[in-house]
């Protein structure tokens, strides 16, 4: 079964939310997004910002971001191959949806984390 299209936005998405959340949905696109906003990386800078993410992950997540056309990978022609990532100028309008998570992780980090140790303390037999 397709999924409904939505009238007023002539796609795929069950609303403009679900169509935000399939960009930079996933465990690694927002926080790839979010060490884009300060500049320009390349693949090794990204892949040290984080360390529990696979390399097969990281080229995945930042290919998925290319194809959405958010992020622009540019390849230099040097031995051996410079490859660098930027947010495009369409990923730049997510800035202030990046910043507004970061603001809302920063200000209920701690809670989340009791909350999860909360939950985890009461599975325990």
């Amino acid at each position: 079964m397709r999924p409904r299209r939505h009238a007023r936005y002539d796609c795929d998405f069950g609303c403009p939310v679900e169509a935000c959340l399939e960009v930079i949905g996933g465990k690694w696109k927002g926080v790839i997004l979010s060490h884009l906003l300060g500049g320009t990386k390349r693949f090794g800078e990204l892949s040290r910002l984080l360390p529990s993410v696979t390399q097969r992950m990281l080229t995945r997540q930042l290919r998925e971001l290319e194809a959405d056309g958010v992020v622009v990978r540019m390849v230099y022609p040097e031995v051996p191959p410079r490859v660098e990532y930027s947010l495009s100028p369409f990923g730049k309008t997510l800035a202030p949806v990046l910043e507004a998570l970061r603001g809302w992780g920063g200000a209920y980090l701690s809670e989340i984390v009791r909350i999860r140790r909360d939950r985890g303390a009461r599975a325990d037999p």
